[in-house]
């Protein structure tokens, strides 16, 4: 076996010194480290401890090639690289950027991250408000379009400037509106257990004339059975009209309109009026806009005591709030009542005042009116536009709401009666069938735009001065200016301050009692101030006193 082979059969390679001594022992590393302490003179080829030779931080000290120990030669880096995840490739760092760490890079990584989020809530936020607006938009117009038939949209309603325009007028400068209803909870006459033959009949069927210069308002129910023209079927009823002429709750809106016109023309030709809007509701609307008021307040004329057809009960003159169903019921009661189909008109008209007390006393907020929108979005139809509508309520600011005249066809004076014809009932004028002169002569009275006509307030003018004649001279000169019903005498002088004392015994006559505070100049006094000597039997009643006759 060779001796300058390992086991492994590698040859080891031996210094030219080793060889040429011949030694019967193999040399250690301790042998030489030994000898050269004998040597003290001589520089130490290998330093013996690896901190002296790196510490030469001392310029004069720094040798020219520093020796490094092995240990740092292994950890010290000599080139650093980062991975580019972009390109895929490793990239050389150079010496200055050595001492970055990851800190840095996490905050880069956290910055990106709330960047994204906060980008990624103001897209959304942004797809929101888009889709919002183009959902009104579309829900609007759907409404509006229901509503007006087709005449408007929701730009009209929300754009709007501070001009308005003119509600059409008869020739009194009236506006006269038919509100007719159908039943059940939509317009094609469901109540819940299917619909049945007579959903298309106009069983409600109201007058509404509006004075848009005074503010005065009438209204004026019709009784359903009241015998009309020849219709389309042998009875002849005027809640027939509508149904027979087209009208359903598939009418489109030529068909609508059409329906309504004729029942326009047959009610307008009875009263002896024109009408210039028509609007078409159903007890779902009723209903759902008295819950969404929370109730409305009423207060009757007489007793309804309906217990098995409709379920209303009601005390005369006691208040009570209620709610949508019990308000249909009340709307559609007339059994157990004094007049029946009359008894129901006049209570469907303090319903409508009790809606309009309602509003004027809460408000309405957002959500309120967007309800009650789409409420009358499924269940009103009507001929006004959308600046008409706008134009009414910015007038209804001017009506005299408090004051709105409940019309009737049977007080002060019976204008119709009950009769069988051919064994069906009817509701016919006094003086017979299709006999309507005294009807139109009342309605003309009561629609005159001058409420000393149709308040036809009952006046007491009294002389209580020692001058005779004051008393009738007064008396002619208002009925120069249109009073009417005026009645003279004397009383004794009283406590009386001004020469003319005004007292109101009547809240009946808004529209007089105005003109005779503007006329004298004063403010009326009340019933309990008026001296008790002098009747209570009028309206009003004039005191003349400290007034010399010229």
């Amino acid at each position: 076996m060779d001796k300058n082979k390992s086991i492994d059969g590698l040859v080891t390679k031996r210094s030219k010194k080793a060889s040429t001594k011949s030694s019967p022992k193999k040399p250690t590393a301790k042998k030489p480290v030994a000898k050269k302490p004998t040597t003290k003179k001589t520089t130490p080829k290998i330093a013996p401890k690896a901190k002296k030779v790196v510490k030469v931080s001392a310029p004069e000290e720094t040798p020219k090639n520093p020796v490094v120990s092995p240990v740092e030669d292994f950890l010290t880096p000599v080139q650093a690289f980062n991975f580019n995840e972009e390109s895929g490739k490793l990239e050389a760092v150079s010496a200055d950027q050595i001492k970055s760490t990851k800190k840095p890079k996490k905050e880069k990584k956290k910055h990106s991250k709330k960047f994204k989020i906060t980008w990624t809530i103001i897209t959304i936020i942004f797809v929101l408000l888009i889709g919002a607006a183009i959902w009104f938009i579309l829900w609007g117009n759907d409404i509006i379009a229901k509503i007006t038939g087709g005449q408007g949209n929701v730009f009209d309603l929300i754009f709007q400037d501070e001009t308005y325009v003119d509600l059409k007028t008869d020739e009194n400068g009236r506006t006269n509106i038919l509100a007719f209803g159908t039943s059940g909870y939509d317009m094609n006459g469901e109540e819940g257990g299917g619909v049945h033959d007579g959903a298309q009949l106009t069983d409600s069927i109201m007058v509404i004339s509006l004075n848009q210069e005074t503010g005065d308002v009438a209204m004026l129910s019709l009784p359903r059975d009241l015998k009309a023209s020849p219709t389309c079927t042998a009875t002849g009823k005027i809640n027939e009209v509508y149904w027979c002429n087209g009208g359903n709750g598939n009418a489109t809106t030529e068909e609508e309109s059409e329906a309504a016109n004729s029942l326009m023309e047959e009610v307008g030709n009875i009263l002896g009026i024109d009408f210039q809007y028509f609007a078409h509701l159903n007890w779902g609307s009723l209903s759902q806009i008295v819950d969404t008021l929370g109730g409305v307040n009423i207060t009757l004329d007489e007793d309804i005591m309906d217990h098995y057809y409709t379920g209303a009960v009601f005390e005369a003159g006691k208040e009570y709030t209620i709610n949508g169903a019990q308000a249909v019921g009340l709307a559609r009661a007339r059994h157990g009542t004094t007049s029946g189909d009359f008894s129901r008109g006049a209570s469907q008209q303090k319903i409508l005042i009790g809606i309009k007390d309602k509003i004027l006393e809460k408000g309405l907020s957002i959500t309120d009116i967007i309800s009650l929108a789409s409420t009358l979005g499924d269940n009103l139809r009507t001929n006004f536009s959308i600046d008409e509508m706008k134009s009414l309520a910015h007038l209804s600011t001017t009506f005299d709401f408090n004051n709105i005249r409940q019309l009737s066809l049977l007080e002060p004076d019976r204008l119709m009666t009950t009769s069988t014809i051919n064994g069906i009932s009817y509701v016919i004028p006094v003086g017979g069938a299709n006999y309507y002169t005294k009807i139109q002569s009342y309605i003309d009275k009561q629609l005159d735009n001058d409420p000393r006509v149709y308040e036809d307030a009952s006046i007491l003018v009294l002389n209580a001065t020692e001058t005779p004649g004051l008393a009738s001279a007064e008396q002619q000169n208002l009925e120069e200016e249109g009073y009417t019903n005026i009645t003279t005498g004397d009383t004794p002088a009283g406590d009386y301050t001004e020469e003319y004392t005004l007292y109101t015994l009547t809240d009946t006559a808004p529209g007089t009692k105005k003109l005779l505070e503007e006329k004298y100049n004063i403010t009326s006094s009340s019933t309990e101030t008026l001296p008790e000597d002098i009747s209570r039997d009028y309206d009003f009643v004039i005191v003349i006193s400290n007034l010399e006759l010229n």
